[in-house]
């Protein structure tokens, strides 16, 4: 199993389900947290018990759901942690900060490299975090949420705090960067190319207004970032219109 964190290069923050009750939202919890490389689930009291079977198919495969660790109170699953973040919507008339998931997850990454253990914590479904778990927490964390309707699904909440921990990372290497960018000069050759058939089938009129209709068409490619083999096409395309075009004049001559 991959180390907590090891893709981002630090150690990954605990995320901790207090008192979660349905197996579906466990399952996917697991699921986002393998995406985002948070490998440390912990399970508070889990409603229906554990393992729970609907937890398995909802997790795709992640391994997060295997290691999971399950406890019985609240107070065994925070016990190791030195800092905990509780995740709410509802104000809970306690002075702590108040963060965003951005901010929470920057001063979580400051924390867990000086070597602390970090939980953010995620109440049940039907009522959030009790009160006794926001108050061991040093922050609250809060979304910007509609206050008519606040109420974030378990693993849409996991899945926000999972991407927000991740954000500052590098892009995945995953995906090839643009190869094969057209040059100057190739470029030129396709405008000169393309304003030579417009001119030829009376697309300018205006002629004087040539310039200006060949700056915005100009921008519009600029703005594309065609690779070489995008112009080529391009001219293709140009030169079997222009052949199309002489072909069906020839029909019409006929």
């Amino acid at each position: 199993m991959t180390e907590p964190g090891a893709a981002s290069g630090a150690p990954a923050p605990v995320f901790i389900l207090v008192g979660p009750q349905m197996g579906e939202n466990i399952g996917a919890c697991a699921r986002v947290m393998g995406n985002f490389a948070i490998s440390q689930l912990r399970l508070a009291a889990p409603r229906d018990g554990w393992p729970n079977p609907a937890a398995q198919a909802m997790a795709a495969g992640s391994p997060v759901l295997d290691n999971a660790q399950v406890f019985d109170d609240f107070e065994a699953a925070v016990a190791d942690c030195h800092t905990l973040y509780a995740t709410t919507a509802r104000p809970r008339g306690m002075v702590k900060p108040v963060l965003t998931a951005r901010q929470a997850m920057a001063r979580a990454r400051s924390e867990l490299e000086a070597g602390m253990r970090v939980g953010v914590l995620f109440g049940a479904e039907k009522s959030g975090l009790p009160n006794a778990a926001v108050t061991r927490a040093s922050a609250i964390v809060t979304l910007p949420v509609d206050p008519d309707f606040a109420s974030l699904n378990l693993a849409m909440a996991c899945g926000v705090m999972a991407h927000e921990w991740r954000a500052g990372d590098p892009a995945p290497d995953m995906f090839e960067p643009l190869a094969d960018r057209a040059g100057a000069a190739e470029m030129e050759g396709l405008y000169a190319h393309l304003q030579d058939e417009l001119e030829r089938a009376g697309f300018f009129y205006p002629p004087e207004k040539t310039p200006l209709m060949m700056q915005n068409l100009i921008n519009g490619f600029a703005r594309g970032g065609l690779t070489s083999q995008e112009v080529r096409t391009l001219r293709g395309v140009i030169k079997a219109l222009t052949l199309g075009r002489g072909k069906a004049r020839i029909v019409r001559e006929d």
